[in-house]
């Protein structure tokens, strides 16, 4: 059987086709990176109107790279939620057409879902119960998950999710958006030990907060001075993007840790954007082998937003005869599972 996924949450616009419900036959994203950039950040209404562009061909280019027309799909999964609430009109509002157009049975799918079960379209797949953690530009949270549809949250961020503080932080070293992949890099050539940066463990929950460093990186910023002319040259800003990455990677491992031990639980994934830090991955690693855990990490294309994550996330719930009628309607705000 083939599905036809979705995902219109964000910025990226995705359409993916998979075949029995792992089998990716095609995953197509149009990025709006360089739309954005010039702003510093995801203009809302820009975003969606660039989705109502590009739906279309996107949806078209998946179909026709999986070798199928819409005459062949047998179930629509979109994104509901959450996210930008134009951005996912556009997504939603597509599917509701094709799938009355066309009489095909419509799945609602939530975005944090299809974060969860991206590791699912890799050859290693983790066994119910797992932990995960979802680190993404909008969200940082630790999940039990105890089988398809079944979610504990059991910790989130307080403040900032880990992706928008490495955006803000790139964005006041001046170092442009989107600032994970130019931090990641700039890391990689700086002293993680140069600048002591707070590290909020909370150790009373699961949560997170990383507020306190993106007010550190500022505070060195001011003192300094050095990053308002081609910042990416200077020692500074080197020294400055590893030290923050060395405590956001801390304080993410070291979370995973506790939940590890206070779970008891021996499996556990990481994905989202912020997944794709090699950092972040290496520790992660390390850490797993340290413990004697198993650790699932979907490949860098799968850890940002696309619509395979979702077309996975579907197909349990069209076999579990979840489906969804012409009267859904997107949610910004969308919490997944119940909390712990």
């Amino acid at each position: 059987m083939y599905i036809l996924g979705i995902d219109t949450s964000c910025d990226d616009t995705s359409a993916a086709v998979l075949r029995d419900g792992s089998e990716m036959l095609s995953n197509i994203v149009s990025s709006q990176t360089a739309i954005h950039q010039k702003y510093g950040g995801i203009v809302p209404e820009l975003a969606s109107r660039r989705h109502i562009e590009m739906i279309w061909p996107v949806v078209d280019e998946a179909l026709a790279a999986a070798g199928i027309t819409l005459d062949n799909v047998d179930a629509i999964a979109v994104c509901n939620g959450p996210g930008l609430i134009g951005s996912l009109l556009v997504g939603c509002g597509f599917a509701k057409a094709a799938a009355y157009a066309k009489k095909i049975p419509l799945i609602a799918v939530n975005h944090l879902e299809g974060h969860i079960l991206s590791t699912f379209l890799e050859d290693k797949r983790p066994e119910f119960p797992f932990l995960s953690l979802v680190v993404s530009g909008g969200h940082t949270s630790i999940y039990l998950a105890e089988g398809f549809g079944r979610y504990i949250e059991l910790g989130r961020t307080r403040d900032d999710a880990a992706g928008e503080a490495f955006d803000k932080v790139s964005k006041l070293l001046g170092l442009g958006y989107p600032g994970g992949p130019v931090i990641d890099r700039l890391a990689s050539l700086g002293n993680p030990k140069a600048f002591s940066l707070p590290r909020a463990y909370l150790p009373d929950s699961y949560d997170f907060s990383f507020s306190g460093m993106k007010t550190a990186v500022r505070n060195l910023i001011q003192k300094d001075g050095s990053h308002e002319k081609e910042a990416e040259t200077t020692e500074f800003a080197k020294n400055v993007a590893a030290s923050f990455q060395a405590s956001m990677v801390d304080v993410l491992v070291r979370k995973m840790e506790w939940a590890i031990e206070g779970k008891g639980i021996t499996r556990m994934t990481v994905s989202g954007g912020v997944a794709a830090n090699n950092e972040l991955r290496s520790r992660m690693a390390e850490m797993a082998a340290q413990k004697n855990i198993e650790l699932y990490l979907p490949s860098r294309g799968l850890c940002t937003d696309n619509a395979a994550m979702i077309a996975a996330a579907g197909y349990p719930r069209f076999m579990a005869g979840e489906l969804s009628g012409m009267e859904l309607n997107p949610k910004a705000y969308l919490p997944l599972g119940v909390q712990g």
